[in-house]
């Protein structure tokens, strides 16, 4: 089976083509193996069966240039071709007869074409990620011109809140002229564009300087703060008259900038004080190279791999591979293969390949390939080049990693990130209580956002918010709240008092801090600093007491049937008063806790095109196995059926993913050998595990350590950047993983770990 880099990559190690002895590719099945010391094609070769293989070595040029690069059409990617910048060598083996093969002989000739060809399509995949994907909106389909005048341009033409007559931004809507904002590069700029956004409501704007006569323009629209693309740029133009074929670009667009940016970008880091920090080499110092939009995926993976845990269990040295049918579709293999090649100090060396006038000589980095194509595999999402969210990504490993079955001997790495989180229930009637508890693997906190006043008096660029210390968010997370129910015991209507506490704290603590907002009806990322301690802290007051003597537990009675959901009205009102649905607003109130109106409304901007946005919120799926476990939704298990997998597989996918079938068909996809559950295989309801311990503990002092952090750098939660920070982990403490929300980033580093960058503009 070919996965699209088996030209790339060994299956088992992260060697590619350019390593000194190349990388050899089966010519039976195409799998990548490394033809140096560690022999994984010879292996490869003796278990399969497989004796053929094409090799393939490549070495960089050697390039002498007095003037800088071609102009580059496309953010970050290089315009010469491979063959401008690489020599490529090809050559043909049998193993069994150790021989050399004439790679022109006509059965070799169109097999090693193909390999060639599929090779460029690779990289033309990963090019993509690089592309920007731009689309018309709404505000753009619908926007009303205002009367017709002619609009006076350049010796003539100047912002209408300064004198700049540079980066120029024209209102299509009433023809406003307005500066941009200060860019990188010496691009100066106001801000009056955005100004007159705020001020009128009005939303598309378009770049004077960036217009073609072909009709190619920057256009930016600030309600959705994203570039967009206007299919009637012509038109919407010509009523302010202006003509494209009279038009000249004189100014860089956007992405001109972006890539001139990454041309000179200097990647040595330095510290707040000013000093440079030195590239570093060896063992657990590994930098992972930027697949296009990845920093996401290399963030968390940096993060979870610094744990012990995760180290442990992946890096494995003096363990065999195990032995699989297809070594690039399966996560042990995969994850232990980035293991190593992060811990084992191999691949931590400077790239010959950097430029001779370089003056710091960094690292190449691991290319994440295959396990970023393994993961995101059948996901809506991650199976695209994209840009991403971190958090979401850390979830969807932790499932995979649970799902998948551990060697003996061998404990899920993911168990040191579950806890129990307990719910104390009240009645303010009659007093009794009730407590119920869930088991999960990480935490929301809400960040206070307070305003801090002007300093002097004079009105800053934006606006700035006031420090807070996790200790407030914590506190705000597990303080009591009172919610509208009607007791079961008493009947009175004056509602519950509610509080969550921990039960148990896990080995690792995962923090998820939101820091969203909604500006002019736009979400975006507020920079609110969190203090988290660099020294251990305690979090003993944060675990729950239990039922107390003193307590009258509250009873279930099932004659009385509280209301399946009942969202949260303060958060009905907000999202509704922004304009959404009352279903959708249920759906996204359900799905994000039922607690937080901006978590809500972004859980809607990720869900607009779901096909059953519209329908009314059904929570009867999530009861989908009776008291013995069995699955009983025979509509699901024909659906499955429908798509080729067999009753006892749609049985087993269904019970290991609750009952949802988009996990279901994720679950099948990734577990192509289990045969499924049958009749004589359904549990009973004494099953392990329903006895099993509680996950985490209840031991204290409960005393942590922050050990990283994946922050996301930039106000937009549509671009910016991912960059994780990893800490001195201090043995005998817990340790607590910070991933700020981040959305859709760009580039990604560790420090101490080179990695590769990207620079975003926004106007």
């Amino acid at each position: 089976m070919y996965h699209g880099f088996a030209s790339e990559i060994c299956s088992l190690e992260v060697a590619s083509k350019d390593d000194p002895d190349g990388l050899d590719v089966c010519l039976h099945c195409f799998n990548g193996g490394c033809a140096g010391d560690h022999l994984h094609s010879r292996l490869h070769s003796i278990l399969r069966s497989h004796p053929l293989a094409l090799n393939i070595r490549r070495t960089r040029k050697v390039i002498v240039r007095d003037e800088p690069p071609a102009k580059m059409s496309r953010l970050a990617i290089a315009a010469e071709t491979e063959e401008d910048r690489y020599d490529t060598f090809l050559a043909a083996k049998c193993f069994e007869c150790n021989v050399e093969l004439d790679i022109t002989i006509a059965k070799l000739a169109p097999v090693i074409h193909g390999i060639i060809k599929a090779n460029t399509f690779s990289r033309k995949e990963e090019v993509k990620a690089w592309e920007q994907e731009l689309t018309a909106c709404e505000h753009i389909l619908l926007m009303q011109q205002h009367q017709s005048r002619k609009i006076e341009q350049g010796e003539l033409g100047h912002c209408s809140g300064c004198d700049l007559r540079e980066n120029l931004w024209l209102c299509l809507e009433c023809g406003n002229l307005g500066c941009g904002r200060k860019q990188m590069g010496g691009i100066d700029g106001n801000s009056h564009a955005l100004a007159h956004s705020v001020e009128s409501g009005h939303g598309v704007a378009v770049k004077l300087g960036s217009i073609t006569p072909e009709g190619t323009a920057d256009i930016y629209c600030y309600k959705c703060d994203d570039e967009r693309v206007d299919e009637n740029l012509g038109e919407h133009l010509a009523h302010w008259g202006i003509m494209l074929a009279e038009r000249q670009k004189t100014e860089k667009s956007l992405t001109e900038m972006q890539i001139e940016q990454n041309l000179k970008w200097d990647f040595s880091m330095t510290t707040e004080d000013g000093k440079e920090l030195k590239p570093l080499f060896g063992p657990s110092l590994t930098g992972l190279k930027n697949l296009g939009n990845s920093c996401y995926l290399a963030s968390v993976t940096q993060c979870l791999f610094d744990m012990p845990g995760f180290r442990d269990r992946y890096f494995r040295p003096q363990d065999d591979y195990p032995v699989v049918d297809d070594p690039a579709a399966d996560l042990e293999t995969q994850l232990r293969k980035i293991g190593h090649g992060l811990w084992s100090g191999r691949y931590s060396k400077p790239d010959a390949d950097v430029s001779a006038n370089a003056h710091v000589n960094h690292q190449k980095g691991l290319a994440p390939a295959m396990l970023k194509h393994l993961i995101g595999r059948g996901h809506e999402e991650f199976s695209t080049m994209r840009q991403q969210d971190a958090f979401e990504l850390l979830q969807h490993l932790f499932k995979l990693i649970g799902r998948s079955k551990h060697p003996v001997g061998l404990k899920d790495p993911t168990e040191q990130f579950r806890f129990v989180l307990e719910q104390r229930l009240q009645c303010l009637g009659c007093n009794k209580v009730r407590y119920s508890s869930t088991e999960q693997d990480n935490v929301f906190i809400d960040v206070p956002l307070e305003k801090m006043p002007p300093e002097n008096g004079v009105e800053e660029p934006k606006d700035r918010y006031k420090p807070v210390t996790l200790y407030e968010c914590l506190d705000n997370l597990t303080a009591p709240e009172k919610v509208e129910l009607t007791c079961s015991s008493c009947g009175s209507n004056l509602g519950f008092s509610k509080q969550s506490l921990f039960k148990t704290f896990p080995e690792i603590l995962v923090i998820n801090a939101r820091k969203m907002t909604v500006v002019n009806w736009v979400p975006i990322k507020v920079d609110v600093p969190v203090i988290v301690p660099d020294e251990p802290f305690l979090l003993d007051k944060y675990i729950s007491a239990g039922l107390q003597v003193s307590e009258e537990q509250l009873l279930d009675e099932p004659a009385v049937q509280e209301p399946a959901f009942v969202p949260d009205a303060e958060a009905m009102v907000q999202l509704e008063g922004m304009g959404f649905p009352r279903n959708r607003c249920e759906k996204a109130l359900h799905a994000t806790g039922n607690t937080d109106a901006n978590a809500a409304m972004e859980w809607l901007f990720g869900h607009m095109d779901d096909p059953d946005i519209d329908a009314p919120l059904d929570l009867g799926g999530q009861a989908l196995c009776d008291t013995a476990g069995n699955v009983a939704d025979p509509e699901k298990i024909e659906m499955l059926g429908a798509m080729g997998f067999g009753a006892p597989q749609a049985k087993k996918a269904l019970k290991e993913t609750s009952g949802d079938v988009e996990r279901a068909v994720e679950w099948l996809f990734s577990h192509p050998d289990d045969q499924g559950l049958f009749e004589d295989d359904l549990p009973t309801v004494d099953t392990a595990a329903d006895l099993k311990e509680p996950a985490g503990s209840a031991v204290l002092p409960a005393r942590f350590q922050l050990a990283s952090i994946v922050c996301h750098k930039g106000t937009s939660i549509h671009a910016g950047c991912v960059l994780s920070k990893v800490m001195s982990y201090k043995k005998m403490e817990q340790t607590l993983i910070f991933p700020e929300q981040t959305l859709r980033g760009l580039h990604s580093e560790a420090v101490g770990r080179e990695t590769g960058a990207a620079v975003g503009f926004i106007q």
